[in-house]
């Protein structure tokens, strides 16, 4: 990593904190080194700003190139992620609106402002985004695009189903493997919509995102989103196999034995795999033990293109962790994964989507 530094930046950090941070020297002047503005850009595979100032937007937007950050943006050819921070009232400005349109249509990509308390005692959008976040941006950045022109469908998380306006049946899922495959394919290039259940997770930057909480929100929400267009739906949501048959309109009165009869709730998937046309579809199998062979049998029974098995029994690979271990089955075979990251497993299905994609 290469750094460079202007001179509004020395004023808040010492270049010599930031050669040990990167361990490489930090660059301040145009005059560090003969050809810097030409020989840092060509060794870099994503130019981060962050901060983004306003100057420095407006430099970039109108191609003025008077210090070495702005030299660099000029000759830099590659992916260029900005995290604008500043006042609010600048923020908002018609001029740096216009200058962030302009460079975001030539490609750079924007993570933040966050809103919040800023550094004048004021309040509103203006915040440097979240370290994590500029971190996921640049994945975005740098990621082979392999997916883009495909339009996916990503579910996650549980549902509830409610007894009364108050108790609901529900399950132990977190979201994370369908948020970590919604985030894989987002950085792959794809169009990604996710339709999550209830979940602590942060929303995903760069994807189009649909909450719901039943069973009933989600089947709704799937066939809606589901258009003729779609090229996959990954249904890695956790739905809820049954419901209570009655919803009570006002809290059940506390007694000594309550009797709740469920139904049997929709199968969603059922109603995408029986469309005549119909996007590729691939489901999930959360069992307990190494029922294998029954997922393949699910797989086959509701007409699924793949799905994905795990014993959630297993350590470190059950709900509300950020690992998996699984097994990919389709049409062609199985392939069994080491315990892994829940990203590194979203990846595995998507290159498993290429390789049986027509």
């Amino acid at each position: 990593m290469s750094v460079i530094m202007t001179g509004a930046a020395g004023q808040f950090i010492t270049p010599l904190s930031l050669e040990v941070a990167s361990r490489n020297k930090v660059y301040t002047s145009l005059f560090d080194a003969p050809m810097a503005h030409i020989d840092l850009p060509a060794k870099a595979d994503v130019m981060v700003i962050a901060p983004a100032t306003a100057n420095i937007i407006a430099k970039f937007a109108n191609g003025i190139a008077d210090d070495l950050l702005s030299t660099c943006l000029l000759s830099y050819q590659g992916s260029v992620v900005i995290a604008p921070s500043m006042n609010w009232k600048m923020y908002e400005n018609k001029v740096l609106q216009e200058n962030l349109g302009k460079i975001r249509a030539r490609g750079v990509l924007q993570v933040g402002p966050e809103k919040g308390p800023l550094a004048c005692g004021e309040e509103g959008p203006g915040r440097l985004s979240e370290t994590a976040d500029i971190v996921e941006a640049v994945r975005m950045a740098v990621t082979k695009k392999d997916l883009s022109g495909k339009k996916i469908l990503v579910t996650a998380g549980p549902t509830r189903e409610y007894i009364d306006p108050v108790r609901f049946i529900s399950n132990r899922s977190s979201g994370k493997m369908g948020y970590a495959l919604a985030m894989a394919a987002r950085d792959r290039g794809a169009e990604v919509t996710l339709v999550s259940g209830p979940s602590s997770l942060k929303t995903p930057l760069g994807v189009r995102f649909v909450s719901v909480e039943t069973s009933e929100e989600m089947l709704d929400a799937v066939t809606s989103e589901t258009g003729d267009d779609t090229t996959l739906l990954i249904m890695a949501a956790a739905v809820a196999d049954f419901k209570p048959g009655e919803r009570a309109s006002a809290k059940l009165e506390k007694s000594e034995n309550v009797s709740v009869t469920l139904h049997k709730a929709d199968d969603i998937i059922s109603h995408i795999t029986g469309r005549s046309n119909r996007p590729f579809v691939i489901g999930f199998a959360a069992e307990t033990g190494n029922n294998v062979d029954r997922a393949e049998k699910k797989m086959q029974k509701k007409n699924m293109d793949m799905i994905v098995f795990n014993d959630v029994s297993e350590p470190g690979a059950g709900f509300e962790v950020d690992t998996n271990r699984v097994v990919i089955i389709d049409r062609k075979g199985r392939t069994a994964t080491e315990l892994l990251s829940k990203d590194s497993v979203a990846d595995m299905v998507l290159d498993r989507f290429l390789e049986n994609s027509p």
